[in-house]
């Protein structure tokens, strides 16, 4: 699709409007309800859908599939990006008042780390075909990883920071206790971060890891940059909503990582043809709307699944426990 600058400038600016107003409603401090995270998750939604509808209007069904893929496999992969974000306000022991404002602005930082990546990842597909392979093969690789992890038998997990992370802290002097929404005090003449600012960079950073699973994917789906970039932005920008209206959802989706390794190998198959096709080898190629079936079936089963799954734990768990000689 050709995109002008003037719609990218366009794009870029209504977005930023988007996330204005949605720091305007949360800008003071509070403990967000389920009826205020369930009200803004339909929202970014439904401006989701109205953005994918706008593509097809005026780029044609084509552009409007790849969006609708790519949004739908994005906002499937951040649902897994929740589980580390709990991890990490545990962490932190961030204080429910102040969590909508850590994740509003991690996201930020990790939207604007995925935009320098789906950069470099638009570069190099137009100078290398053979990037495709690489990016096929990883992604068949992290749907096996997934597989591997999400049968070890490992139940507690714990966020362990990174080596940013980590330098950060070691290099600038820090106070242990919060102090509202601050990022940076000044304490008997010293300036000092906050945890608030740490934890905002846990977010931010940890998303990177993500985004080396979730751009090939969605490079696997369309090649167009700006519906990378739309994709990936509807995506993230709802995810703060989500934390807050599916947070205790989330133990109950006991098969999502197969679910994402189906979805992720899928796509790194479907890579690899392209590959292969770009090469001259008469292979067949899978269609965006053969994609788009595939993640919303896969998706489906997985979380009827994963529910059936969780209610047979708990029915099992509510059983009282027979004594010898009752």
């Amino acid at each position: 699709m050709d995109v002008s600058l003037t719609m990218w400038v366009l794009t870029v600016v209504v977005l930023c409007a988007l996330i204005a107003v949605d720091f305007f409603f949360g800008r003071k401090p509070h403990e967000v309800s389920l009826r205020e995270a369930g009200t803004w998750t339909i929202v970014w939604v439904v401006l989701a859908v109205l953005f994918g509808v706008g593509l097809i209007v005026f780029g044609g069904g084509d552009a409007g599939s790849e969006f609708f893929a790519g949004y739908i496999t994005e906002k499937s992969l951040s649902v897994d990006n929740l589980f580390v974000f709990v991890l990490i306000m545990t962490k932190f022991a961030v204080p429910t008042q102040y969590q909508a404002r850590v994740l509003l602005i991690g996201v930020l930082i990790a939207l604007v780390l995925r935009a320098a990546f789906i950069a470099a990842g638009a570069a190099m597909i137009s100078t290398f075909s053979w990037v495709f392979y690489i990016f096929g093969a990883f992604l068949i690789w992290t749907a096996w990883k997934l597989i591997k992890e999400a049968r070890s038998d490992e139940e507690e997990e714990e966020y362990e920071e990174n080596r940013f992370l980590k330098m950060v802290e070691r290099r600038f002097p820090a106070t242990d206790q919060y102090h509202g929404t601050k990022m940076f005090i000044r304490e008997n003449g010293r300036r000092l971060i906050t945890p608030m600012l740490i934890v905002m960079l846990a977010i931010g950073s940890t998303d990177i890891l993500f985004a080396l699973d979730s751009i090939p994917a969605i490079f696997g789906l369309t090649d167009d940059p700006y519906i990378v970039f739309t994709a990936n932005a509807f995506a993230l920008m709802g995810l703060r909503q989500l934390y807050f209206l599916i947070g205790g959802l989330l133990k109950k989706l006991v098969h999502l990582s197969y679910g994402l390794s189906v979805i992720l190998g899928f796509i790194g198959v479907k890579l690899v043809l392209h590959a292969l096709h770009e090469s001259g080898v008469h292979v067949p190629e899978i269609s965006t709307p053969v994609s788009l079936g595939v993640i919303v079936g896969v998706l489906a089963v997985t979380t009827a699944t994963s529910l059936y799954a969780s209610r047979n734990q708990n029915d099992e768990s509510d059983e009282p426990v027979k004594t010898p000689g009752a």
